[in-house]
């Protein structure tokens, strides 16, 4: 391995290295659908972040190597707290995660006493710990109308997803003031200027894109929602909103159609911190190591339980 992470060898001897250590240390390998097309096509299971860890807690795996971010090797810990989870590269986070603490949510929650608190997974397992209950950007209407009509909630980090499961549920909720920087930032201008390239291929937006993207959105869906979308539609022209690491499992599964990026900018810097190299190094030293304190483990993992119990619409 060089010196410098950053200057690969022959990625053939990578990827051949990659699988190899894999089998000796009997791990699995877990990619995001925002990871570069090199992360997942090495990938044993490509998915969306609890998706991923939900498959990696079924399987006889000792080691995780998670190719994503902090919260969802942090999510692979809660859920299989007897693995050893590593994150290739320590640093790769989440900007919407980072926007709440577990300590602000202590102090939100003295404020709204009677709420009950909907935390999406995007969140830290500190956070998570301090919910009631936590959400996807699937299923969050759905646990949205599980709460008891009479209380009020609070959902956190997203001001979007909130503002996306309000106007579809009905519900009053009120919500902590974050958003995805990469999602936040698309503009009606620029998808407006997408539809017109691509008259009647429709828009499926993520819900983390603010309110108005939403409105000029045909179908509103998750990561895996939108794939699961693209390949049963009839349709043969997609515009995507959402990160564009998505593009590379939506061509490879849907060879005779097309995919056009809502805005090309539309990449996180921090998706995209893990290269091979990184991942060989990381099976190699078995680290960096992600691990959930047992105390907050626990109490983040009620929080998945009892969403996860909330039957699918």
């Amino acid at each position: 391995m060089n010196a410098d992470i950053s200057e690969i060898e022959d990625p053939k001897k990578v990827r051949e290295s990659i699988r190899k250590l894999l089998k000796e240390r009997n791990a699995i390998l877990l990619a995001h659908n925002y990871q570069p097309p090199e992360i997942q096509e090495i990938a044993d299971i490509c998915g969306d972040s609890l998706e991923l860890s939900i498959k990696a807690s079924q399987t006889d795996a000792e080691v995780i190597v998670f190719c994503g971010v902090h919260f969802m090797a942090e999510t692979a810990s809660i859920l299989c707290p007897q693995k050893t989870i590593l994150l290739p590269v320590a640093n790769a986070g989440c900007p919407m995660a980072d926007m709440i603490t577990a300590e602000a949510l202590i102090k939100k929650r003295k404020e709204m006493p009677n709420a009950v608190v909907i935390s999406y997974v995007n969140t830290s397992a500190g956070v998570k710990a301090e919910s009631d209950v936590c959400c996807t950007s699937a299923n969050v209407i759905q646990v949205a109308h599980s709460v008891p009509p009479e209380k009020p909630i609070f959902m956190t980090p997203d001001r979007n997803l909130a503002q996306y499961a309000l106007s579809r549920s009905g519900r009053d909720i009120r919500y902590w003031n974050g958003y995805c920087p990469i999602h936040n930032n698309l503009q009606v201008e620029q998808v407006l200027k997408v539809k017109s390239a691509h008259p009647g291929a429709p828009f499926l937006a993520h819900p983390e894109c603010p309110p108005e993207i939403l409105d000029l959105a045909d179908e509103i869906k998750s990561t895996s929602g939108i794939l699961a979308y693209a390949a049963h539609s009839d349709e043969k022209e997609f515009i995507i909103g959402t990160e564009v690491g998505i593009l590379h499992p939506l061509k490879k599964a849907n060879p005779e159609k097309k995919f056009f990026p809502a805005d090309p900018a539309m990449s996180c810097p921090d998706m995209k911190k893990i290269g091979l190299p990184h991942i060989q190094l990381a099976l190699e030293k078995l680290h960096p190591e992600v691990r959930v304190t047992e105390e907050i483990r626990v109490r983040a993992k009620a929080a998945v339980e009892r969403m996860l119990a909330i039957p699918a619409k």
